[in-house]
């Protein structure tokens, strides 16, 4: 922590707030405001990080497009 940060300007902690949804296999990912803007819901996000990922895997740049290269699938 940063010497001009007390540890009053933080507010009090919760401990345990995402315990149930890491539990459960749920992987939470916070968005920059902009970001969430441009896709508002669950299935916006998905869609575009899908498209991505077909993007990468086309030109070889992710693990899975190597592993599949190699002949293993997922």
């Amino acid at each position: 922590m940063r010497k001009h940060y007390s540890r009053e300007d933080l507010g009090k902690g919760i401990r345990g707030k995402y315990l149930k949804d890491y539990q459960s296999g749920i992987n939470l990912v916070l968005l920059r405001p902009e970001v969430a803007a441009a896709f508002p819901t669950t299935e916006a996000v998905n869609d575009a990080l899908m498209g991505l990922l077909k993007v990468a895997e086309s030109a070889g740049i992710t693990s899975r497009s190597r592993t599949r290269a190699k002949g293993r699938t997922d």
